[in-house]
């Protein structure tokens, strides 16, 4: 069986978004993209991560005006990295050691290349599990 690894099954396609993005053009550009997370920047360094369910949790549960509330108010700032030549496996035991559904990826110099999420791992390595049709839909508009 062939061993996975973190670059075979990793979205190389990375959304960048200033700190200063309101939350509505966040939640249009992830929904246009038909993506659940950007990375955001402070200037040239790297903020955090805004998924999806960060608008949820953190904003609209908290009845945040998302046309005046920024990401820089709601991201996660504890980004997880691992280099893109490791194994799916430890993406995976990472991601439940930290219970995580996204890790950044990143190059031998620690430069960003993609992202690794739950359904990525599950679409490569268990095609017919639940979890993996679920991520293989289109979203219902």
């Amino acid at each position: 069986m062939t061993e996975y690894r973190v670059v075979d099954v990793m979205t190389k396609q990375v959304i960048y978004l200033p700190a200063e993005t309101t939350l509505d053009e966040a939640a249009r550009v992830m929904r246009d993209a038909d993506i659940g997370d950007v990375v955001v920047t402070d200037g040239a360094e790297l903020a955090g991560i805004l998924t999806d369910r960060d608008i949820v949790v953190r904003a609209v549960a908290e009845n945040a005006n998302a046309t005046t509330a920024t990401i820089g108010s709601i991201l996660t700032r504890e980004v997880v990295m691992i280099e893109q030549f490791c194994t799916a496996a430890k993406a995976a035991a990472l991601m439940r050691e930290r219970g995580i559904r996204r890790i950044l990826v990143c190059d031998h110099e620690r430069k960003l290349v993609g992202i690794v999420s739950l359904g990525d791992l599950a679409m490569q390595l268990d095609p017919t599990s639940a979890l993996s049709e679920i991520s293989e839909q289109a979203p219902q508009v």
